[in-house]
C-alpha cells in the first residue's frame, strides 16, 4: 500500500479539494493532533471556501519527535482527518485530506531552516499551541541559544530576526494566535517576549514594533481531539487505500474565539467560509460559558454519576435520570448566571448534550474526576455563587453536586500509591493533590454533618468558608446521609422531583 502523498491521490482519482501550492503565510508551534484537526483544518476549510490560499510552516518547538516530523514530510504535509459525533441527534463521520500544512521543521535540529522562515515576506500568522506550561518567562535563556528553550523566547528570537530582515516595517509584523489554556494566553505571551526583547537589551524600537505591528491575540478553543486511532488504524487505510501515518480524528463539535480588531475579519475570513470561528473584542464571556456549561456540566455530573454505577459519559447520556439532573443543573441553575444572549447559551447547551452522547468517544468518568477539588472551585463555585446572589436561595443540583464530590473524595484507604474509595465493594482511585488526599483520609470517619463542615470550612479548597452560606452546610449533609443511606441515584431523582 502506497504512503499518502499529492501522486498516491491522483493515482487513486481523488476528487476532494487539495491545494498543492501556495504561500507559506502561517507559521505554526505545535504539529500535534489538536492544532491538526482544529487550526490546518479551518485554514484548510478557509482555503477551499474563501480562497484564503495559504499553507502552514509546523514547527516542533521541543526536541526529538523525529518520527512524526518525518511522517509530515514523507506525506508532504497530508493527512487525514475524520470529525465524528452526534449533530442534532444525527451520527456523523466525516472525512477530509488536509492539505493546509506545507512542511514541518523542528526548531532545534532545524534552526536556521526554521529562523530563516522570518524572511518570508508573505508570513502573517502565527499560531501556536505549546500546552499550559508553554508560555513562561526563564531568566535562563539567553539571546544567543539556538533556541531559546522556552517557547516565548524562541518567539522573541524569531519577532527580531523578521524585524530585521526589514527594518522595522509596521506591515511586517505578524497576528499571533495563542491556543494555550490558560487565561489570557495572548497577553500572558505577549508579556513574556516583552520581558526578553527587555532582558536581552535589543532595543527600545523593537520593543516599540513589538507592541504596534503585531496583534497578540487571546482565544479560546473548544474541540475534543481524540487523535490518531490505533485500534482502527489498520482497517482505516485498508478502506483509504493509502498508508496514512497521521490519521487524525476528532469531535464534529469545533468553535474558536478570536480577541482582536474588526481588521482581522478580512484578513482571516471565516465568517465567509462559514466557520464556527468568532472574532470579537472581548473572548471571556465565551470561555465563561464553555467553563460553566461544558466543564461546569462534567464536573457537578460525573462523580455522582461514577457513584451510581455508570463509567462513561455517553451511557450517563443514555440514563434519564441522570441526563435529567445534568440538564436541571444546566438549564435551570448554570445558564440563569451568564450573561450572553438566553438564546446563544440555549444553542450551546443543547450542543453539549450532542457531545456528551458522540458514540465514537468513551470518556471514562474517572478521568474526568481527575482534580475535582479545584474543578469544582473553578468551574461550579462561580455558577452556585451567581444563582445564590439572584436568587436568594441554594440551587438544588449544584448543592447535591457538592455533596456528590464529597461522598466521592470520602476513602477507604491511603498509603504511596494513592487514595482509594469503595463503589460496589470495589476499589476506584480518586485522584488529587496529596494535600487534599491527605484531608479527607484524616476525615473519612466523620459522621455526614462533621464532614460536610469540615470541607466546607477549608479555606484552602475554596478560598473562603462555604459554611458562611445559610443552609449550606445542613443541606450538604442531608444530601450526604441520602447517598450514604440510598445511593446518589436517589438523591439526583430528588433532585429532579
Amino acid at each position: 500500500m502506497k504512503t499518502l502523498n499529492y501522486e498516491t491521490l491522483q493515482e487513486l482519482h481523488y476528487d476532494g479539494y487539495l491545494l498543492k501550492n501556495a504561500p507559506e503565510r502561517v507559521l505554526q508551534f505545535g504539529e500535534g493532533n489538536f492544532l491538526r484537526a482544529f487550526v490546518d483544518y479551518f485554514i484548510d476549510m478557509m482555503n477551499e471556501r474563501a480562497g484564503f490560499c495559504s499553507k502552514v510552516v509546523l514547527v516542533q518547538p521541543i526536541p526529538g519527535g523525529d518520527r512524526i516530523r518525518e511522517f509530515i514530510n514523507e506525506q508532504e504535509g497530508l493527512y487525514t482527518l475524520f470529525l465524528r459525533g452526534n449533530e442534532n441527534g444525527k451520527k456523523i463521520n466525516d472525512k477530509r485530506v488536509i492539505s493546509s500544512v506545507s512542511r514541518c521543521l523542528n526548531a532545534y535540529s532545524d534552526y536556521d531552516a526554521y529562523m530563516a522562515c522570518a524572511k518570508n515576506p508573505d508570513l502573517r500568522f502565527i499560531a501556536c499551541n505549546t500546552t499550559e506550561a508553554g508560555i513562561r518567562y526563564d531568566a535562563a535563556c539567553a539571546f544567543s541559544d539556538q533556541p531559546a528553550e522556552t517557547y516565548p523566547g524562541k518567539l522573541t528570537q524569531f519577532l527580531y530576526a523578521r524585524y530585521q530582515a526589514f527594518d522595522g516595517a509596521k506591515d511586517k509584523g505578524f497576528v499571533i494566535l495563542s491556543c494555550e489554556l490558560i487565561d489570557d494566553n495572548g497577553k500572558e505571551l505577549e508579556k513574556c517576549v516583552l520581558q526578553y526583547a527587555d532582558q536581552w537589551k535589543l532595543g527600545e524600537d523593537f520593543i516599540r514594533w513589538i507592541r504596534e505591528a503585531n496583534i497578540f491575540c487571546s482565544t479560546l478553543v473548544d474541540r475534543i481531539v481524540t487523535g490518531y486511532p490505533r485500534n482502527e488504524a489498520a482497517d482505516i487505510c485498508r478502506e483509504l487505500g493509502y498508508e496514512d501515518n497521521l490519521i487524525d480524528t476528532g469531535e464534529v463539535f469545533g468553535f474558536w474565539v478570536i480577541e482582536g480588531p474588526d481588521s482581522l475579519k478580512k484578513e482571516l475570513p471565516f465568517d465567509k467560509a462559514q466557520l464556527p470561528v468568532l472574532i470579537t473584542a472581548d473572548h471571556k464571556p465565551y470561555k465563561q460559558r464553555k467553563v460553566r456549561i461544558l466543564n461546569g456540566a462534567h464536573t457537578s455530573m460525573v462523580l455522582g454519576a461514577y457513584l451510581a454505577g455508570q463509567d462513561i459519559v455517553r451511557s450517563c447520556m443514555q440514563d434519564p435520570v441522570i441526563c435529567g439532573f445534568m440538564n436541571k443543573t444546566i438549564y435551570e441553575e448554570i445558564i440563569p448566571t451568564l450573561t450572553l444572549p438566553k438564546e446563544e447559551l440555549l444553542d450551546f447547551a443543547k450542543a453539549v448534550t450532542d457531545r456528551f452522547n458522540n458514540p465514537f468517544i468513551d470518556h471514562a468518568l474517572l478521568s474526568i474526576s481527575l482534580n475535582s477539588t479545584s474543578k469544582w472551585k473553578a468551574r461550579v463555585l462561580p455558577s452556585f455563587k451567581g444563582y445564590v446572589e439572584k436568587f436568594g436561595r441554594l440551587p438544588a443540583c449544584i448543592t447535591a453536586s457538592l455533596a456528590f464530590y464529597i461522598a466521592f473524595y470520602r476513602g477507604v484507604r491511603l498509603d504511596e500509591s494513592g487514595f482509594y474509595g469503595l463503589r460496589d465493594g470495589k476499589e476506584y482511585q480518586i485522584s488529587d493533590d496529596r494535600d487534599v488526599l491527605e484531608f479527607f483520609d484524616a476525615h473519612r470517619t466523620d459522621s455526614a454533618e462533621a464532614l460536610a463542615r469540615a470541607v466546607l470550612s477549608n479555606t484552602d479548597f475554596w478560598g473562603e468558608d462555604l459554611t458562611a452560606y445559610e443552609g449550606l452546610c445542613s443541606a450538604v449533609a442531608k444530601d450526604l446521609e441520602i447517598i450514604e443511606k440510598d445511593g446518589a441515584y436517589e438523591l439526583m431523582k430528588q433532585c429532579e422531583a
